[in-house]
């Protein structure tokens, strides 16, 4: 049975070796683009602690995605295939470009069905997709949908703001996702 990603990542990080893992951190505050992980999250954390942050910031599927990434990135790639084969396959998740098709292309059913909109704001605002007077503005509107509608116009033009929100409802809706990507 396929380990949870969250083990399964914690798992590799204690198997570095510890010149690996320097620079498996040193490359995630080295990240460019959002949600950036800030240097506290990360220096002289365990290696608990580093997972624990991975999720925090990016959600499972996030954390095993950036961690795969980074992992290959300095020349541990048989880590990385282990990785995968210890998740069962799960970071086969859509590329960000299919995040983005999945937020503009579901427009108007997330608009409609999105309930959970407080956490989700509460995560965009934390990964710096919107800022506190966005955050404060939506948050006054009256409906869920009308929230929705205020996302769509402006902090949801951007294709890196799309995979952060994609990610951000896989973690808050993961039923009204999974339903819409089994209609596509």
């Amino acid at each position: 049975m396929a380990k949870t990603i969250k083990s399964a990542v914690a798992d590799t990080l204690e198997d570095l070796a510890k010149g690996n893992f320097e620079k498996f951190c040193h490359q995630l505050l080295d990240r460019r683009e959002p949600p950036r992980v800030k240097r506290n999250r990360v220096e002289d954390k365990s290696r608990l602690q580093v997972t624990d942050a991975l999720v925090s910031i990016f959600t499972e599927e996030g954390a095993l995605r950036v961690t795969l990434e980074i992992l290959k990135q300095i020349g541990c790639s048989e880590e990385a295939k282990e990785l995968e084969e210890a998740t069962g396959g799960n970071s086969s998740k859509p590329a960000p470009t299919d995040d983005k098709n999945f937020v503009d292309k579901h427009r108007v059913e997330l608009t409609k069905r999105v309930s959970n909109i407080a956490p989700i704001l509460d995560e965009l605002l934390d990964n710096e997709v919107i800022d506190q007077e966005t955050y404060t503005r939506i948050r006054a509107l009256s409906t869920t949908q009308d929230k929705m509608r205020e996302l769509y116009s402006g902090p949801l033009q951007a294709a890196d703001c799309k995979k952060i929100f994609y990610d951000i409802l896989l973690a808050n809706e993961k039923f009204l996702v999974k339903e819409l990507s089994e209609k596509d």
